[in-house]
């Protein structure tokens, strides 16, 4: 089916279908994102405000939406998971870290939406921490995507596997959490 998770009748839609089809939703991971700017340099101080609001839309915004539309068919699930697909570069800590592999990585409009979704992370799986849902933020790696590009090291595959490690975690699992191939990333 068509969703675009920047428009609300998409979202609407999608909610109607899975639940009509389904009744609830096992995993929900948000996967959808933009980059506007290039990597390379400091953009705080070049990046148009309209690519900054685009940029916030798909990947904070939208998640949001997305998230909130399909929550309720999520807590009608035996175990539910919510992924979201964040990177490294939301890491405010490593960011900050002269000397971290990210530290002279400034996409200001990009960073800050991960950032922010690590946030919401944090502050959903707080809300749900007494339901039998585990919310978790995942850095894929630079992966061969439109995105990533070709110069990219990781094949689709395994930039899925944490995804799908956080997607099917068991009842002990974690939540709140940042991970990377099975490596906690600090915020």
């Amino acid at each position: 089916m068509k969703f675009d998770v920047v428009n609300p009748a998409d979202v609407e839609a999608a909610a109607e279908k899975i639940e009509k089809e389904f009744g609830h939703l096992d995993i929900l991971i948000n996967n959808a994102g933009v980059m506007l700017e290039s990597i390379g340099g400091n953009t705080t101080l070049s990046i148009s405000e309209d690519d900054l609001r685009k940029t916030f839309e798909t990947n904070f915004f939208a998640t949001v939406a997305v998230t909130n539309a399909l929550l309720p068919l999520v807590k009608k699930s035996e175990a539910g998971r919510i992924v979201n697909l964040s990177s490294i570069l939301g890491s405010l800590s490593l960011g900050a870290t002269e000397g971290s592999p990210i530290y002279e990585v400034k996409a200001f409009a990009y960073n800050a939406s991960k950032a922010a979704l690590n946030s919401y992370t944090i502050h959903l799986a707080h809300a749900l921490k007494d339901a039998k849902i585990k919310v978790n933020s995942v850095h894929p790696g630079w992966v061969k995507t439109d995105m990533g590009t070709d110069a990219a090291p990781m094949e689709i595959e395994e930039g899925a596997k944490t995804s799908v490690e956080l997607a099917t975690l068991g009842p002990d699992g974690p939540t709140g959490g940042y991970f990377h191939l099975g490596e906690a990333i600090s915020w």
